[in-house]
């Protein structure tokens, strides 16, 4: 299981095992990428960008431009867990598109310390991220054995999907944390209840 980087104040998960996955959960329970310092911090905590990459030259039109490739990741990943004969060629056809595109390029320099760090070779264009993200959607849905891991939380009302690595594959919530520790609180306050009555 992925590890949870805290990403306050935006509120931001990484926990659905893909980033393209990470991308959909920044909807719920509210939208998060709303602007452009919650999608930054998303871009860094993500892992697209090494951190400490510098985003300034980012504008109002990124925002726009994760959401409309959210939404193509979306439609694609939830119809594929429905078993939806409706096609999704819009979609398939936006996030193919997307994919295209160079993702930034990578390179060894040494840090203080005289260790190698990955840092970009310039600064990361739009385009260049999206096309990480919509490679991680392609790579997810073409991928049989991580196509079979993909589940929907089972919590209440929770829409967000990840890729069940769990031994035995038996991970149920999209983080026990979150909507498993609102699931046992649940079950407790239940079990009160019935001892009550």
């Amino acid at each position: 299981m992925a590890v949870v980087t805290p990403a306050a104040p935006y509120d931001l998960r990484f926990d659905t095992g893909r980033i393209c996955l990470d991308l959909l959960a920044t909807a719920h329970p509210l939208e998060r990428l709303d602007a452009l310092p919650p999608l930054c911090a998303w871009i860094t905590g993500s892992g697209l960008v090494p951190p400490g990459t510098p985003l300034t030259h980012a504008d109002a039109s990124w925002p726009v431009a994760f959401r409309e490739l959210r939404g193509s990741v979306g439609q694609l990943v939830h119809g594929w867990l429905a078993r939806d004969a409706r096609p999704y060629d819009l979609a398939l056809a936006r996030v193919n598109d997307v994919a295209r595109a160079a993702p930034p390029a990578p390179r060894a320099v040494r840090g203080e310390d005289g260790t190698l760090v990955r840092e970009l070779d310039g600064p990361p264009e739009c385009a260049a991220l999206l096309a990480v993200v919509a490679r991680d959607a392609v790579e997810l849905l073409t991928d049989p054995v991580a196509r079979a891991g993909l589940r929907q939380c089972e919590g209440d009302n929770c829409p967000i999907v990840y890729v069940d690595t769990s031994r035995g594959r038996r991970r149920r919530w999209c983080s026990s944390e979150v909507c498993g520790n609102r699931e046992r609180v649940a079950r407790h306050r239940r079990r009160v209840a019935l001892t009550r009555a």
